[in-house]
């Protein structure tokens, strides 16, 4: 809701130092680029694939010892094999099968971007997925800006979380008074997508004054988004405020 970029591995490393476990929501920033992971310093990371180009299919991360001592959810003669432990039902096959589309999307977006010559002939895995990712924030941090810059100039948005691109993801949720179911409707009909709601977010919306009822309007977008999508957007921005 608030699209802020939080300084993970510090946290993660505070709460570890006072032997606090730690479980981080990765939804709504992998799609912006896989993290490393280990380098957070995460117990448990999670996240939903297909917000990440893949199946619909939940995704976790949790270091083996912190795994071994939680409850078993599974059967109980799996419950020495840690992947079925927290898989009641059992795997699906299929679709952790199609994951690895995901896998194959990065290293498409990593060879059409970066050539051998400029990092070798082979280049580790983590590597790939580390460049990409940087790819990926640069280009969208690059198309954020003028938005935000422009959203600030209106006296009758509000916008929520930080203004400043670096800081956050390019998720960007405006109050206005208009109802936001609304206002994205006005946006369909001008042939550009957004949502009006709450997005489950109700508590967020009320700490921050807004009433879920009422809603905002979330934009949002990924790497593949131009300047020229930018550009229609702000212009049907303007013409439906």
């Amino acid at each position: 809701m608030v699209g802020e970029i939080n300084p993970v591995a510090d946290i993660c490393a505070r709460l570890r130092d006072a032997g606090v476990y730690s479980c981080v929501d990765g939804v709504s920033y992998a799609p912006h680029g896989l993290p490393d992971v280990a380098q957070l310093g995460a117990d448990i990371y999670l996240f939903s694939a297909y917000k990440t180009y893949g199946p619909h299919q939940g995704l976790m991360v949790i270091r083996r010892a912190l795994g071994e001592v939680l409850p078993n959810q599974g059967h109980y003669f799996n419950a020495d094999v840690l992947y079925k432990r927290f898989t009641p039902a059992g795997p699906d096959h299929a679709q952790i099968a199609a994951c690895a589309g995901m896998a194959d999307y990065i290293d498409a977006l990593y060879a059409h971007h970066f050539n051998a010559a400029q990092r070798g002939t082979e280049t580790a895995p983590q590597q790939r997925c580390a460049d990409v990712h940087d790819l990926m924030r640069d280009h969208e941090t690059r198309l954020l800006e003028p938005l935000l810059d422009h959203l600030s100039g209106r006296n009758d948005v509000r916008v929520l979380g930080p203004t400043s691109a670096p800081g956050r993801a390019p998720t960007v949720a405006l109050y206005h008074a208009r109802p936001a179911a609304e206002l994205a409707q006005a946006l369909a009909k001008k042939g550009i997508m957004a949502g009006g709601g709450s997005f489950y977010a109700d508590r967020a919306l009320r700490a921050q004054g807004i009433d879920p009822a009422h809603g905002v309007l979330r934009l949002s977008f990924v790497h593949y988004a131009t300047q020229d999508d930018l550009d229609r957007l702000l212009t049907a921005l303007d013409q439906t405020l």
